[in-house]
């Protein structure tokens, strides 16, 4: 492509991407998700190439991010009043533990896990042979952590993930949102992923964003049609 991503995607091209990927989507009953992909190049995944990254998004999702904590005592009764989506006792954390099926889908359910600092070891015990290989392994909270600003931060961001792949997929928003939000979330997972990069925005070779009953529009694809 002979530029690099940063030298070519600028927002302005970033939304012109978005609103092409928008026309290119059917409309749904349902509020469709908008996900960008970034394609990699020139990393050796044979040494054990992997991304994990949080990212908060400048604008929110009409549906944030969902939580859950595993915390009992002042955490959990704090993590209720901050409307965490759920909140795991340490004694429905034992049940999890001699339950897979169970485990497995409060998994799936959520976006990110909290714990007290206290517990982190039981939740391994319990969770984390399904945790871990989601990359999803909690956070710890000390005594006193601050959770009604950590929810209001986790809400807003998203987690991309990349293991051995020349790839990084991750949702940016909604069609509910605006082209201009939703290029600036797409800039700021570009820049959060850079960071993470061997050779930074070197080691990236395209972007697509696809809402999820539309086609994938390339940037490639995009700088094609104008030079028509």
């Amino acid at each position: 492509m002979g530029k690099t991503i940063t030298g070519m995607v600028m927002e302005a091209q970033l939304k012109e991407l978005v609103k092409q990927a928008r026309e290119e989507t059917d409309q749904r009953k349902f509020i469709q998700s908008v996900d960008l992909t970034l394609v990699l190049k020139d990393i050796d995944v044979k040494k054990g190439f992997s991304v994990n990254e949080v990212i908060a998004l400048p604008h929110k999702p009409s549906r944030g991010a969902t939580i859950c904590v595993v915390g009992s005592g002042d955490l959990g009764t704090r993590a209720r009043k901050a409307q965490i989506d759920k909140v795991i006792e340490q004694d429905q954390l034992d049940r999890l533990g001699t339950n897979r099926r169970e485990a497995r889908k409060v998994v799936r359910a959520y976006d990110f896990f909290l714990s007290d600092t206290t517990l982190m070891a039981a939740v391994g015990r319990s969770l984390g042979q399904f945790l871990g290989p989601k990359g999803k392994m909690p956070t710890p909270l000390p005594y006193g952590a601050p959770i009604e600003s950590i929810a209001t931060r986790m809400r807003s961001s998203v987690r991309a993930r990349a293991k051995n792949q020349l790839n990084v997929s991750t949702k940016i928003g909604d069609e509910k949102m605006d082209d201009s939000q939703l290029a600036s979330n797409a800039s700021a997972v570009i820049a959060a992923i850079e960071k993470k990069l061997p050779q930074g925005d070197k080691n990236i070779s395209n972007a697509l964003i696809k809402f999820s009953m539309g086609k994938a529009v390339r940037l490639r694809s995009l700088k094609e049609k104008k030079e028509r």
